[in-house]
């Protein structure tokens, strides 16, 4: 296997605890050095370009920071300057180069890496403020990876045609960080029931359900715990019972979750929701929660009878009473399997496992950008 791994992504190691940092903190230890580069970084007061790096755990952070007004994400510059600093670093005949984002796949070529991995994570071309050349750059990026991963079943159809030998991974979980939750919640005293959200609070969250279930729950605390990106926070509906508490670390996050009664997965049915395959489904059902969600195709495909399925703010206030009052000890015995199976220490190892017998040479002719 080789030596060192370089990952490329649009997500900040240090963002919220998600599918990237659980599956690359196991596969680093695969390799004698991982790097872990970010999507350059808007920066106040900066006239020039810098590179910035950080050890954190079993990677080191790299990111370029730019001026405020020039340039954002991977353009040509970028890439150019990301690759020159990491030729410094590493030996791109000894390096496996694992994709996030299909914008930094310039990086790759210029790098040379002896093998490309492509992780499917979201269709980010359907994310707001995607760059116009998304969509070309992720059709280069499958044509070129020796490896193809997909975060879910929507994605893995999504990209079929062009990979017929993609894997299907969907996201995991760790069951026994998330079921510190249970004693903790049988340990409180009682008091108004809560209903929460935890995860980024963006264009995919359904803003006009939450208001409408607030206004169903006078008597519930409806709780939105996340950070609040490409939306304009004086968007976010406003009532008594309705609260933001803002983001919560990963190692809080059975301490916040035992403070729950049910669970909600307020998403909009949209073009950014069409291909998700939420991580925190299995983390709420691992703190012991009941699941409310939206019909999101891949919730319905994987856990139809163990989440809850409603349309609106009426019937998602509907569940959460009707969550207090029965539980279902069949559904409970399911959930029990599915944790087991979905375990981010199995996930990471089948996909390592796919890596390592994997043999580089896939095409590299390039389109024409």
């Amino acid at each position: 296997m080789s030596r060192e791994l370089v990952v490329l992504s649009h997500l900040r190691w240090t963002f919220v605890w998600q599918r990237p940092q659980h599956l690359i903190s196991r596969i680093a230890a695969n390799y004698s050095r991982c790097w872990f580069v970010e999507e350059p970084e808007p920066t106040a007061g900066l006239t020039e370009p810098r590179m910035r790096s950080e050890h954190a755990g079993s990677v080191t952070r790299v990111w370029l920071q730019v001026p405020e007004d020039g340039e954002q994400g991977y353009d040509a510059s970028a890439c150019e300057r990301y690759a020159d600093s990491m030729k410094a670093l590493v030996d791109p005949a000894d390096v496996t180069a694992w994709l996030y984002t299909p914008m930094a796949l310039p990086i790759v070529r210029q790098l040379g890496c002896k093998k490309l991995i492509y992780d499917v994570m979201d269709d980010l071309a359907a994310f707001r403020f995607a760059p116009a050349e998304l969509i070309l750059r992720q059709r280069q990026a499958l044509r070129e990876a020796d490896v193809v991963f997909t975060g879910g079943r929507s994605l893995h159809r999504s990209v079929s045609d062009q990979r017929p030998d993609a894997h299907c991974f969907p996201s995991g979980v760790e069951p026994e960080h998330f079921s510190r939750a249970i004693p903790l919640r049988n340990g409180r005293s009682r008091r108004r029931p809560v209903a929460g959200y935890i995860g980024v609070i963006d264009e995919r969250i359904d803003l006009d359900l939450i208001a409408c279930l607030a206004d169903h729950l006078p008597d519930w605390e409806i709780r939105m715990v996340g950070p609040v990106v490409k939306i304009d926070p004086e968007c976010l509906p406003r009532a008594r019972n309705l609260t933001y508490p803002g983001p919560c670390d990963y190692t809080e996050l059975p301490t916040e979750l035992s403070t729950f009664d049910v669970a909600l997965m307020p998403f909009a049915l949209n073009e950014a929701t069409r291909s998700i395959s939420p991580t925190k489904t299995l983390e709420y059902l691992a703190a012991g929660l009941p699941v409310v969600s939206t019909a999101v195709p891949d919730v319905v495909a994987d856990y139809d009878g163990i989440v809850d399925l409603r349309d609106d703010g009426k019937q998602f206030a509907c569940a959460c009473r009707a969550a207090l009052e029965h539980q279902d000890a069949a559904r409970a015995q399911r959930v029990t399997k599915i944790l087991f199976a979905q375990h981010w220490d199995s996930i990471a190892a089948r996909m390592a496992a796919h890596v390592g017998q994997s043999r580089p040479g896939r095409s590299t002719a390039q389109e024409t950008a």
